[in-house]
């Protein structure tokens, strides 16, 4: 059966002390005319009047009492100093916000098909967020796939408790990180659980286009005047940056910004594409995807784990499927710094755990 699901986006509704509301398509035109440089060309790629997009303008710098287009005869258009942090605070919110909506929108899918007579297979992926991972989805057409994003964890502990069928989550290549790998055991079964590759990706250093701050590595960021933004806790790249810096003896005391926590890899991005920070960790896509410069520092290995006897669910198999077809794999090529060589293959835990320690 051909499987329908609901997307969940967040919106902004603006509205000032006398209740009046302007239109939100405002975002969408703003990062038009900054890809175009032209009202013209930005208002047909959203859709769009060239009237209804001048009326927009004219709406919004009413609103803020600023214009957040310049528009000049001969040159086109241009974001203004408010345009830009507009385009920026939405992107923002997206970023940290898109992992959320993606969970809940996942519940309620779920329990829409129960609902139906012909229900598909059912999978349930707790994973650690990623770009790669947020493909999944959309190329679940033969079974239902209730994906939530967790910590590495809580994906794993949830496993154990039988609260999903598979778990995702990051292995450093090249970098031992013992109290993650200690903390991994604990939950990996060698006996009970079996492990299936999934993609391997790059991160590193994220700074403005130019590196204007001439960032080259970890001991830049005991500079004074660079602001970092760091991830949150419970994260794998916290993990390993920890770590990282941990190897090269860098105190994390000496860095300006280190206890500043976003939780996405596309939230620290947009961070740093704002301006709010100079430098953030990383991956590759999430830089490239807000025009950052990007300072491959490591790699990683994506792993998903399952119960053994699960490989012969019929949701499972289609599962493998899905993730070794050359589809899924020009997907994943399209994705900066990821690759999908080793993608669907099944190892043992054993194998798995030996080589990360």
């Amino acid at each position: 059966m051909s499987i329908k699901r609901i997307h969940i986006d967040p919106a902004w509704s603006f509205h000032d002390e006398a209740g009046n509301h302007i239109d939100p398509l405002l975002f969408k035109l703003l990062q038009a005319i900054r890809e175009h440089g032209k009202l013209t060309q930005a208002t047909k790629a959203i859709g769009v009047s060239y009237r209804h997009g001048w009326n927009l303008l004219n709406k919004w710098a009413s609103f803020f009492g600023t214009e957040v287009v310049s528009l000049e005869k001969g040159k086109g258009a241009t974001l203004t100093p408010l345009g830009e942090k507009l385009v920026w605070a939405e992107q923002r919110v997206m970023a940290r916000l898109k992992p959320q909506m993606d969970n809940l929108a996942s519940e309620i899918n779920i329990e829409l098909h129960r609902a139906l007579s012909d229900v598909a297979p059912l999978l349930r992926l707790h994973a650690s967020h990623g770009y790669a991972v947020a493909l999944l989805p959309d190329f679940a057409s033969d079974y239902q796939l209730d994906l939530q994003y967790q910590s590495p964890l809580d994906a794993l502990s949830a496993l154990n408790r039988g609260a999903c069928d598979i778990a995702g989550f990051h292995i450093p290549t090249g970098v031992v990180i013992p109290e993650l790998m200690a903390a991994y055991s604990k939950l990996i079964k060698p006996q009970a659980h079996v492990a299936i590759r999934f993609i391997s990706r790059e991160q590193g250093l994220m700074v403005q286009a130019g590196n204007p701050q001439n960032v080259q590595g970890f001991k830049d960021l005991l500079r004074p005047q660079l602001k970092f933004i760091n991830r949150q806790k419970d994260s794998g790249t916290r993990s390993l940056l920890d770590q990282l810096l941990k190897d090269e003896g860098i105190a994390v005391a000496g860095i300006q910004g280190y206890s500043d926590q976003e939780f996405t890899h596309g939230a620290i991005a947009a961070y740093v594409a704002a301006g709010m920070a100079d430098v953030g960790f990383g991956v590759k896509a999430a830089a490239k995807q807000f025009g950052l410069d990007f300072i491959p520092i490591a790699s990683e290995d994506y792993i998903m784990v399952c119960n053994r006897k699960a490989l012969n669910d019929v949701a499972l198999i289609r599962f493998i499927n899905e993730i070794q077809s050359e589809a899924f794999h020009q997907a994943v090529a399209k994705l900066p710094g990821y690759k999908s060589d080793r993608c669907g293959e099944i190892l043992s835990v054993g194998e798995l755990l030996a080589a990360a320690s």
